[in-house]
């Protein structure tokens, strides 16, 4: 019996030992990885500190330069611009119309491309894994053309004037709008449209009863978010001979009359807070 006793209490005490080494085993192996952690991340922070030292250094940014250039500053807006020409402020009303103009055709243009690519893109929706990478593709390529190359290529294509800006607008909103679809339905729950699917529900049901509620929020957020993004871009395209209110801001620069130019600068200040005014209005409404 004594034996007996004695082979228990050795064998708890091996089990003990064993638990106690597995223990700190575990903890040494989670240390580990906390140091392998800690040193990945230090070592990514000293590549974006290189690139940024790197960059500074080499498009020579200097704070002294800034310091120094203020009063020229100073001098150009107090005294060259302002006060702003607000007998031009009428004659600038309609340019600055057509900027708005311009943001909304751009905005619809994009926003219908974007839904059927957006949809053909994702891989919750494509009919195809083919034809999910073609779309995939094709969104990429137009995201890459900024606006303002678009634009250029279209004022020489169609001429100077509005419907250049509006185009170039639609078509490089397509390249956003798309990607930002295409990612908003990869990431619905595929659990209720295979729930529908199922029940025999038809594409349509399942597009407006499993997807559509899940995709909503995304599509209105990033719709007016292009909305408020095209009025920008609205202004730099007329710059170029698109049309708008950046081709009235262009026209004064050239012919010196700054003050002008600063009651252009200020219809495009006046524009953006309206149309921000009134996306976040309709967003809250919509969603």
């Amino acid at each position: 019996m004594m034996n007996s006793y004695q082979e228990s209490l050795s064998t708890q005490k091996k089990d003990a030992i064993s638990t106690k080494n597995s223990a700190a085993s575990s903890y040494e192996e989670y240390q580990q990885g906390k140091r392998t952690r800690i040193a990945k991340k230090m070592t990514i922070a000293a590549f974006i500190g290189l690139i940024a030292v790197w960059s500074w250094i080499d498009t020579g940014f200097s704070i002294l330069s800034i310091w120094g250039g203020l009063s020229n500053i100073f001098s150009f807006v107090f005294f060259d611009m302002f006060p702003p020409d607000l007998t031009v402020f009428k004659k600038f009303l309609g340019p600055a119309l057509d900027s708005l103009y311009m943001s909304i055709v751009g905005v619809v243009i994009a926003m219908v491309f974007s839904i059927a690519f957006g949809f053909m893109a994702a891989t919750t929706t494509s009919i195809h894994p083919i034809a999910a990478h073609v779309f995939t593709a094709i969104i990429s390529f137009l995201r890459s053309v900024p606006a303002l190359v678009l634009g250029m290529f279209f004022v020489v294509t169609f001429g100077m004037g509005t419907f250049a800006g509006a185009l170039a607008l639609g078509i490089s909103g397509i390249g956003i709008l798309g990607k930002a679809y295409k990612e908003n339905l990869e990431e619905i729950n595929r659990g209720q449209v295979e729930a529908l699917k199922a029940t025999g529900a038809s594409w349509l049901q399942i597009a407006g009863q499993a997807i559509w509620p899940q995709f909503k929020p995304g599509f209105v957020s990033w719709t007016l978010y292009k909305m408020d993004i095209n009025i920008r871009e609205a202004s730099i395209l007329g710059m170029i001979g698109a049309g708008g209110i950046g081709y009235a801001l262009q026209f004064s620069v050239d012919l010196f009359r700054y003050q002008q130019a600063a009651t252009a600068i200020l219809l495009i200040f006046i524009l953006i807070i309206i149309v921000e005014f009134i996306t976040l209005k309709l967003r809250e409404y919509i969603l």
